[in-house]
């Protein structure tokens, strides 16, 4: 009874300490308030786990250190906000080449990523453009970790599908190089030419 006890009391140190979780212990998570965020516009949460991860790059400049990926973040939830008159930046994680990741919308937060599938999926964004080359091994690693640490949390399902954000819409990304990579991970999921089939969303419980 006594380790029970200890183990509620030791989540509970690590939940309201800003120290990273066990789970995620092979990287880094800046938050959101150390890396400047501004307020969200309006919060809408999904069920977990999801069953699909997307992986998507950003299109705009790389960063390899975190006062530059912190930059980086501002400059994309900026424009994200403003420009594009979203609730919040529409990634739940961006990762640098500074092999950290970022949070954005986190775990549990509908995103603002991938048309039709922001209910039902996570997606992790790499800040850069990898249309003609790929993210420094640093950044690579990080998004595998950040998806073991997204199975550990039971925040993704261990048999989840992955896929690049230019399976389910017209568009470029996750640039080529980076696209061509994805694809031979072990859960890529899209099989020949059939597109991807949508799950069903889960309900959200917050648990309380």
């Amino acid at each position: 009874m006594r380790s029970g006890i200890y183990v509620v009391f030791l989540l509970s140190v690590y939940c309201t300490s800003g120290l990273p979780l066990p789970a995620c212990e092979n990287v880094t998570i800046v938050t959101r308030a150390e890396w400047g965020a501004q307020p969200s516009k309006e919060i809408n949460y999904m069920g977990t786990p999801v069953g699909v991860v997307f992986i998507h790059h950003t299109a705009m400049s790389e960063c390899d250190t975190q006062d530059r990926c912190s930059e980086e973040m501002r400059t994309i939830q900026r424009f994200h906000q403003v420009d594009r008159g979203w609730d919040d930046i529409g990634y739940n994680f961006l990762i640098g080449e500074d092999g950290k990741a970022y949070e954005g919308r986190a775990w549990d937060r509908i995103g603002a990523h991938t048309r039709g599938w922001n209910d039902v999926a996570i997606a992790f964004s790499i800040m850069g453009d990898y249309t003609k080359h790929l993210p420094n091994d640093a950044a690579l690693n990080a998004v595998q970790a950040m998806i073991e640490c997204g199975i550990r949390l039971g925040k993704i399902d261990a048999d989840y599908k992955l896929y690049g954000h230019r399976d389910v819409g017209a568009t470029e990304c996750p640039g080529q190089r980076l696209y061509e990579l994805i694809r031979t991970w072990e859960h890529y999921g899209r099989v020949g030419s059939e597109p991807p089939v949508k799950p069903t969303p889960i309900p959200f419980h917050s648990g309380v």
